[in-house]
């Protein structure tokens, strides 16, 4: 199916003018700030350069300089924007597609499903491991805060999950804002948002402890329903870090989310006029809970130039619906994973190069608890090692980078992925860029095991979806780069795409592999531009086209 979206945003940043002057809020809304000081202005003075921190295992680079497509929202992007879903963030994005359902919302890179995307928070896996993907309306913009996309292929890098691309969300630490800073905002829907944020360090330390709020009663989301669909979420996170040498550091996270909320199921009844519709459905809501942390230490020698990293993670996430006789369904999900990177840096002159190993264990568990008794809710689990070898070229004007990744799992086949890209700079702020990549995604356990109650039947006999693709890309500095235009054209296709099916004579809902591939192409068009010290206008513009065996795909 062919679509295309446009978003086009016009900022403006009283602070750069006069430090006393506050940033418009939302339309609707009033803020409060504790003491009346703006909690904008701490920040847009505190902003962090387009370094990109996900697009290599071992080390930082600059999002200019990477051979494909990524997008670098700043801590100045957002407090000027006033936004405060990263959503809503996201939708600015080229490539990037946001769909909302009571209890869901999905991104999409590029015509993927929501589970081919790997999101992290402060380098965390945050995804369901029952559903394999992330409700991103549980994720707040907060103070001090910045975002990346990947747009493309990640696997070589990431696994499984990043088929069609990574969105890492970064939180500010201790030393990057200190201080205290704190919003509160109220609208229609008795809707309220808020959030507040200390931050401190000292000479060999640092810490920063954050909240969010947000509480709406919501509004009918069914064909003239009158049934409002509400939520609650709340947030509280911590990081921090600690050098204990001049060259070991030891690092943690922990990030607790608590969403409860309303919902509307379709109607299911084949006689119906509103058949396959969402109906107002009484009483129908969820509770999630989710606690996720990090814990990590870094040592480098050489001068910085030969690191080393050891990590561990855990992500637990447990769900329950309830309809009107109590609760209907729940499910509990575990990540545990443990990472080592390795990265060296060397030459000389003009010519720089980067090589890393990493390698990654993984365990994915996941129980039903049902509460009717009928359901099997034993444990089942899967394990996965990946290993991991990265070579990054810098000369001159001209930049190289390959992966490739090897995954051992004890459920599916191993897989083997690969990346590669490269870039030229012109004299002129012209730069070319072009890069290939596979990814793989192996199916969750909602597509394997199904539904508690019946409604979706599970598959164990699915096979991995494979994908590969190819972009090329030109970017175009203008002024200095005080205006920067980017354009880029991608393909790819997908193969043992994971459906829905419903055969009969029970017309139960249930996954399977489709035989043709899935081809997808688009084109991707960006402007930024810096009109003054206090205005910027961003605008971006996708095309999407889709076809399974010759006919027009939904994406």
């Amino acid at each position: 199916m062919s679509s295309a979206a446009a978003v086009f945003a016009l900022s403006w940043s009283g602070q750069a003018a006069a430090q006393d002057e506050r940033p418009a809020s939302q339309p609707g809304a009033q803020s409060a700030d504790d003491d009346g000081a703006d909690p904008e202005s701490l920040y847009l003075s505190a902003t962090v350069p387009n370094i990109l921190v996900s697009a290599s295992r071992s080390r930082d680079s600059d999002v200019t300089k990477y051979t494909g497509s990524a997008k670098v929202v700043t801590r100045e992007d957002i407090a000027v924007r006033q936004v405060r879903d990263i959503a809503e963030v996201l939708r600015d994005v080229p490539g990037v597609a946001v769909s909302e359902t009571a209890g869901q919302t999905q991104i999409r890179l590029r015509g993927s499903e929501a589970n081919h995307v790997l999101v992290l928070v402060d380098g965390i896996e945050v995804s369901d491991p029952f559903a394999g993907e992330f409700d991103i309306s549980t994720l707040q913009a907060e103070i001090g805060s910045n975002l990346e996309v990947l747009r493309g292929a990640q696997s070589a890098l990431y696994g499984s999950d990043a088929v069609g691309g990574v969105v890492a969300y970064n939180t500010a630490s201790g030393s990057d804002l200190e201080g205290f800073a704190a919003r509160v905002e109220g609208g229609t829907q008795d809707t309220i948002n808020a959030a507040a944020r200390y931050g401190a360090s000292g000479s060999n330390w640092n810490a920063a402890l954050s909240a969010n709020l947000v509480s709406t009663d919501g509004q009918p989301n069914a064909r003239g329903g009158i049934r409002d669909i509400g939520r609650d979420s709340y947030t509280v996170s911590g990081k921090g870090a600690v050098d204990l040498s001049e060259n070991f550091e030891l690092r943690a996270v922990a990030r607790y989310v608590q969403t409860e909320g309303q919902f509307n199921n379709s109607e299911f009844d084949t006689t119906s006029p509103n058949f396959g519709l969402i109906v107002d459905s009484p009483e129908t809501r969820f509770e999630t809970e989710a606690f996720y942390a990090l814990v990590g230490a870094r040592l480098e020698l050489l001068d910085g130039e030969w690191t080393h990293d050891l990590s561990g993670q855990i992500a637990d996430v447990s769900r329950d619906t309830f309809g009107a006789f109590g609760r209907s369904s729940g499910s509990e999900g575990e990540r545990l994973k443990a990472s080592y990177v390795s990265g060296i840096q060397f030459g000389g002159g003009p010519v720089l190069h980067q090589v890393t190993f990493a390698a990654d264990w993984e365990r994915e568990s996941f129980r039903n608890t049902d509460p009717s008794g009928f359901a099997f809710t034993g444990e089942r689990d899967t394990e996965n090692t990946g290993l991991v070898g990265e070579y990054r070229l810098s000369v001159l004007q001209f930049e190289l980078n390959a992966a490739l990744r090897h995954d051992i799992n004890d459920r599916f086949a191993d897989a083997t992925t690969f990346r590669i890209g490269a870039g030229y700079d012109f004299l002129q702020g012209t730069r070319i860029r072009a890069a290939a990549g596979s990814g793989i995604k192996n199916p969750g356990f909602f597509e394997l095991f199904g539904f508690v109650d019946g409604q979706f039947i599970g598959n164990p006999d699915l096979e991995p979806e494979k994908s590969i693709g190819w972009e090329v890309g030109v970017d175009q500095d203008i002024a200095d780069g005080a205006v920067r235009l980017s354009a880029t054209y991608f393909e790819s296709e997908l193969e043992n795409e994971i459906f829905t099916a419903f055969p009969p004579p029970s017309f139960t809902a249930t996954p399977g592999n489709r035989e043709t591939d899935s081809e997808r192409r688009g084109i991707e068009l960006s402007a930024r531009a810096r009109l003054g010290p206090q205005f910027s206008l961003d605008a971006a513009y996708t095309y999407l086209d889709s076809e399974e065996d010759g006919v027009e795909e939904v994406r």
